[in-house]
């Protein structure tokens, strides 16, 4: 990646990943500052012209409150008010987290890292911030939709799926967002929450697929202190962090058959009990899922419990894969453009006439998250001032469309996930990033699929 013109000063005291850090943030950066005593912050604000703050939440030996970090979200505000601080936390406390963000954070990450997540993180602060602060800058309204972030593109059928986004988010309804990798499922959650009354309060998200069978109850309903050997603390878990809020359960149907139940108790009844405790803790929290899976068929084999997809589908959204609306290919893409054109210094890179078209034509069978890795790739490689037909990392013509008509989406991501296998020999964090998902999730699909 190009690198950008700020600065950015990484405090944490773990030397290790100070250096883990750094390697990764040289690439994205012009200067990279790392301290291991939060003491010295208001010095190098003093010395230095710091854009962006990553900032560990703890510091003292032993004490894990993350108390130390708001302290010094608050003295850097003081010091310097737009300078974006995202904070760094190894114990993934959500109520500290959205605590930290009315105080004056960006944005957070969770230790241990994912290296796409921390980049993107602190590439939106940076980009946000220097938008915010240059005068007379209006805003992009190309991808936004009455102060939205979404684009709703220009074909009947999403015209049609905001028109009823728009009229079921006002409602409390639980809503069933289907479709295949990629077409933007979260999006729409994250737009239906947006228009929602509950929009003041937090939407919190669960990769269904990602959660283990041992950590699930603790994850989605907290624990008490000395439940287990490592519950030092209380700790909420994602229902009672997203309360008056909405919860987002991604991937619903990769949960497990066993913790359905476990699921549907909670949905029914609203109300948790944490791992260790026998006291039911009422929850009031909107439900919204998302599944690429046909949830009818799973029903049919066993495999997903009827009663809670009964419970979860009061409304269903379904996103068509971006090849069924041909008509918002080039709009998606021309905004991928000038938003990776901006971050690699390109500005004035523009998609000929023969490309619209060749783009028109392929599948894209991962959808919008694979026209986006393919735009940022062209950026990378263009050497002129237009992506063109004979340049590098043009797709391909959909010569093989034909090949997945009458599969199923699951056939279609097994022979999307081993073709990536064997593109990246073997190496998993490779086949994870480029797929758009993580590695915990990859695993979980490579298990179902006997890859």
């Amino acid at each position: 990646m190009s690198k950008q013109e700020g600065t950015i000063l990484v405090v944490d005291d773990n030397k290790s990943i100070l250096a883990a850090v750094k390697i990764l943030l040289q690439t994205l950066f012009a200067k990279v500052l790392t301290i291991n005593n939060p003491n010295r912050i208001k010095q190098i604000l003093s010395d230095e012209q710091v854009d962006i703050i990553l900032l560990d939440m703890n510091f003292s030996a032993g004490i894990n409150s993350g108390n130390e970090g708001l302290f010094w979200l608050t003295e850097i505000k003081k010091q310097n008010p737009s300078v974006p601080v995202v904070l760094f936390t190894a114990y993934a406390d959500i109520e500290l987290a959205v605590r930290g963000i009315k105080e004056g954070a960006s944005d957070f990450v969770v230790k241990p890292w994912d290296n796409n997540k921390l980049s993107e993180t602190l590439q939106t602060a940076y980009r946000s911030a220097k938008e915010k602060n240059k005068p007379g800058k209006s805003p992009q309204i190309s991808t936004q939709t009455g102060g939205g972030n979404i684009f709703w593109g220009k074909s009947e059928v999403m015209q049609k799926i905001r028109t009823l986004v728009e009229k079921v988010a006002v409602t409390d309804a639980n809503i069933l967002i289907t479709g295949e990798n990629g077409t933007g499922k979260e999006v729409i959650a994250c737009e239906i929450h947006r228009l929602s009354m509950r929009n003041k309060y937090p939407m919190i998200s669960v990769d269904m697929g990602a959660i283990t069978d041992t950590l699930f109850e603790s994850e989605l309903f907290g624990h008490t202190k000395g439940s287990f050997t490592d519950a030092k603390t209380d700790r909420i878990g994602k229902f009672e962090a997203a309360g008056n809020g909405t919860i987002f359960l991604d991937e619903i149907g990769n949960l497990p058959y066993h913790l359905q139940a476990k699921l549907l108790t909670v949905l029914q009844q609203r109300s948790i009990i944490r791992v260790g405790s026998n006291t039911p803790i009422p929850v009031n929290v909107r439900i919204l899922s998302a599944t690429n899976r046909n949830l009818e068929d799973m029903v049919k084999k066993g495999e997903f419990r009827e009663d809670l997809m009964y419970r979860i589908n009061t409304i269903r959204i379904h996103i068509p894969a971006l090849r069924e609306r041909p008509d918002d290919i080039v709009p998606l893409a021309e905004i991928f453009l000038e938003k990776q054109s901006r971050i690699y210094g390109k500005p004035e890179l523009r998609l000929t006439a023969p490309v619209k078209e060749k783009l028109k034509t392929h599948p894209w069978y991962g959808n919008i998250r694979e026209l986006e890795h393919f735009i940022e790739k062209a950026v990378i490689f263009s050497e002129k001032d237009t992506i063109d037909v004979d340049g590098p990392n043009v797709p391909a013509p959909a010569s093989n469309i034909t090949e997945i008509e009458g599969s199923t989406i699951e056939d279609m991501e097994r022979k999307m996930i081993r073709n990536a296998i064997n593109k990246h020999n073997g190496n998993l964090s490779l086949v994870a990033n480029e797929l758009g998902i993580s590695r915990q999730t990859l695993y979980n699909k490579i298990k179902r699929y006997e890859l």
